[in-house]
């Protein structure tokens, strides 16, 4: 049984559908969850900001967001009795999936599970899928949690 879940964390409703489903299988199994948010700064730079605002204004800004998405999240876990650890990492340059699957080495996680948007199509071109990358590259096995569609 799992012991050691790793658990994605954007602030997206599919990142919170993903840290349900952990929670059941943290309170099924007794496993300890970690969470884990990245901030890609490079997915907000615009070009328009001079490099003093983004270090001193915008970084900040998206790490204390992204410390407030995990303190969140391991208080409802805390909450069911499940016991957490928190991780903050900043991108530079790497991909998100790279990223996650390093910290599930380094954690010694046993599953990763990750919310995704099921995007399809162009969209799924245009943007790309850090989930599709991450469950080809990932050391452990990849629970993909997405929303249910109406049938």
């Amino acid at each position: 049984m799992y012991k050691n879940l790793l658990v994605p964390l954007d602030g997206s409703a599919t990142a919170q559908l993903a840290l349900d489903e952990a929670l059941v299988l943290a309170r099924l199994s007794g496993a300890t969850v970690q969470l884990l948010h990245i901030v890609d700064a490079m997915e907000h730079i615009t070009g328009f900001e001079p490099p003093a605002v983004h270090i001193g204004d915008i970084r900040p800004r998206f790490l204390r967001a992204g410390q407030q998405i995990l303190e969140q999240a391991a208080a409802l876990l805390q909450a069911q009795g499940v016991a957490v650890h928190t991780t903050l990492l900043e991108s530079r340059g790497e991909r998100v999936s790279e990223l996650i699957a390093a910290q599930a080495t380094r954690l010694g996680a046993d599953l990763i599970v990750l919310g995704t948007h099921g995007r399809r199509g162009v969209d799924r071109l245009l943007i790309g899928s850090d989930a599709e990358q991450l469950a080809r590259i990932a050391p452990v096995p990849v629970l993909l949690v997405r929303e249910r569609r109406a049938a």
